[in-house]
């Protein structure tokens, strides 16, 4: 779906007080799902799962899938927050190191007037601390932003989703750092090249191994279209 779309179905989700699990999915994702079997499960019954990747998009094309576009995270959640100062819904930001989600929340609400933060919590804490879990339901977000990287984030909104009773919950990733400035996105001309990757490889070397996926993601799509002629 377009991005429209999506901030269009997450407003019937908090409209409906539904308990709505989004997961944007990117070829990384994608690969490590073929091996865990419970984010394969997740990805596969998540109220909303989105082509956060370009190699997503490609891949659906090449598979005869419908993706009109690219739908990223980071994109999302500025959507998502323009669109929550309008309405009115109210915003949980957790995860990310200590000061980065609070400064992200700050740099949203400069630039979204209006917007509502009921609670914030860096990504530092023990996944069954009841007492977060806590704070989150007693603050009665409407959307939780959660930036406790993949899959740990889907998983653990998965396990306490209908105990975290918000509408929306989405892994967001590194959202946060971007927001704070903590990290930079491609420039434009390379997330719309689908080159994205790339430019996170030269500035962060270390995630070489993390990206080896993509050329298997590549393989497997294209031996798939292959065999289904």
């Amino acid at each position: 779906m377009t991005m429209q779309q999506a901030v269009t179905i997450l407003d019937g989700f908090v409209r409906e007080r539904t308990s709505a699990l989004v997961a944007t999915a990117n070829a990384e994702m994608v690969m490590l799902a073929q091996q865990d079997q419970e984010l394969l499960s997740i990805l596969n019954n998540a109220e909303l799962t989105l082509a956060d990747g370009a190699g997503v998009v490609w891949a659906a094309r090449k598979l005869g899938g419908g993706v009109p576009e690219r739908v990223a995270g980071y994109d999302l959640t500025q959507q998502l927050l323009q669109h929550a100062a309008k309405t009115g819904y109210k915003i949980y930001w957790l995860g990310a190191a200590p000061g980065v989600a609070e400064a992200a929340a700050a740099k949203a609400a400069e630039q979204f007037p209006g917007l509502a933060t009921v609670g914030v919590h860096d990504g530092f804490f023990d996944c069954d601390d009841g007492s977060i879990r806590r704070l989150i339901r007693d603050s009665q977000a409407d959307i939780l932003l959660c930036a406790l990287g993949v899959p740990k984030q889907e998983k653990w909104l998965n396990q306490y989703r209908h105990e975290l009773q918000v509408p929306v919950m989405i892994g967001v990733g590194g959202t946060f750092d971007v927001m704070a400035g903590k990290a930079k996105r491609a420039p434009v001309w390379m997330q719309r090249a689908g080159l994205e990757w790339s430019y996170r490889l030269l500035r962060q070397p270390s995630r070489f191994i993390r990206m080896l996926a993509l050329p298997r993601f590549v393989g497997r799509v294209l031996l798939s279209a292959w065999t289904s002629r």
